[in-house]
């Protein structure tokens, strides 16, 4: 029997056969990466205004923390999938996650400059699935509080090599060898392949900015100065990587002891100058593209109505 041009139908029955056996068998990008988004371009910054291909860019999003940590066993994957499928229903356009789990379950950084590379396959689902449905993302790089490690993490690898210069967390941002085992993480995040696209994530639109840290403080230092130069340095480092995407900090928008009495006024408490961060401040660095202030009043201001 013949079809079409001539052709008989075993043989296209061969070539679909062959066909479906290199879909399900060799590493496929179809799936993945939606064609309405394979063209995507980097978010940028004109003066105080987000810019997407000469256009305004509003960042209308969500913080959902937990998308790689649920991305490692394949059952949980379809939470991942269903948050940025929702996300992208109503809307939303950027989506803040965690590109980091130092030393903890299920851990992407197992020691320092050591990978678990089903996690970090974890994190590529995460990123491809945002680009598929066109949301961009804030991945944080390191976490301030000991949640999946953080920075007490890196202070207790230190210690265990016989290199670390103090049992403070804080030395986090002034030990060189801690500094320096940041660089690594952040360097092997930012040259990152991605397994599904076959991207650099240093080259992934999908990508909307990098945040240094979560949160940071730095209490040993109330002038603010250790936690300021390790800002400084760190951003230099990941421009001097990727210049295609923005960076910011992670803080929690607190003012400084440097800054005015009427500043001061308004922060949750009297504590919070002494943190060692400040807002302006650690915003007004060059490498530094936008401040972000986390905010959480039902904890700060637990006894106004």
């Amino acid at each position: 029997m013949l079809i079409g041009n001539g052709i008989r139908l075993p043989l296209l029955g061969f070539v679909s056969c062959f066909v479906f056996l290199y879909i399900a068998y060799t590493d496929f990008k179809m799936d993945y990466i939606d064609e309405k988004y394979d063209d995507l371009d980097f978010v940028r910054t004109n003066g105080t205004q987000f810019m997407l291909e000469g256009n305004a860019f509003y960042v209308n999003g969500w913080n959902s923390y937990w998308l790689m940590d649920q991305a490692v066993e394949d059952y949980r994957r379809v939470r991942v999938s269903s948050m940025l499928k929702v996300g992208a229903k109503m809307g939303l356009t950027v989506c803040r996650t965690w590109a980091f789990n130092d030393g903890a379950y299920n851990a992407l950084q197992t020691s320092p400059g050591r990978f678990d590379e089903r996690v970090f396959k974890a994190l590529d689902y995460v990123i491809s699935e945002a680009r598929k449905h066109g949301i961009r993302l804030i991945l944080s790089l390191v976490n301030d509080l000991q949640a999946f490690g953080g920075k007490t993490q890196y202070v207790k690898w230190a210690l265990e090599e016989g290199l670390g210069s103090s049992t403070s967390n804080d030395s986090f941002f002034s030990d060189p060898h801690i500094r320096n085992y940041f660089k690594t993480y952040a360097k092997t995040i930012l040259k990152r392949k991605n397994s599904f696209t076959g991207i650099e994530y240093r080259n992934d639109p999908t990508i909307f900015a990098w945040e240094l840290i979560n949160e940071p403080r730095c209490k040993s230092d109330p002038t603010g100065d250790t936690l300021q130069d390790w800002i400084k340095e760190m951003a230099a480092f990941v421009k001097s990587i990727d210049r295609n995407h923005l960076v910011t900090v992670g803080l929690e928008g607190f003012y400084g002891l440097t800054e005015s009495a009427a500043k001061l006024s308004v922060n949750p408490g009297d504590w919070a100058s002494s943190s060692g961060s400040d807002f302006i401040r650690n915003s007004n660095i060059a490498n530094i593209d936008f401040a972000s202030v986390h905010i959480y009043p039902d904890h700060w201001f637990k006894y106004q109505n």
